[in-house]
């Protein structure tokens, strides 16, 4: 496995599904397809345990490419990924704003 990719604080955990091959985030319950579902890690020990749970799922192939992604809080509390290529991951396919993540989940 590669190494992890290191980000700024806060950071959500990002990884392809292994299954459908879309961008999923590391949730309370696991991973969600719902960016604004993600879990925050605001401090290096709460990053550091997303990586760790991100190496695990990656071993048991239930992801691939596990990494994190700097985020801003925004005023509603969810996280926005700060970057465009992470923004545009998050949202899926941009062809078609009214159909799938998009549509979906407004962020």
């Amino acid at each position: 496995m590669a190494a992890l990719k290191r980000s700024q604080l806060p950071a959500i955990l990002v990884a392809s599904d292994l299954r459908e091959g879309e961008a999923v985030f590391a949730a309370v319950a696991g991973w969600t397809r719902d960016p604004r579902q993600a879990l925050v890690a605001q401090d290096k020990r709460a990053a550091e345990a997303l990586e760790r749970f991100g190496a695990t799922e990656f071993l048991h192939a239930k992801v691939v490419d596990p990494y994190l992604v700097a985020v801003e809080i925004g005023a509603d509390g969810a996280p926005r990924p700060r970057h465009y290529r992470e923004a545009l991951r998050a949202l899926g396919p941009s062809v078609r704003p009214d159909l799938g993540k998009q549509a979906d989940f407004q962020i």
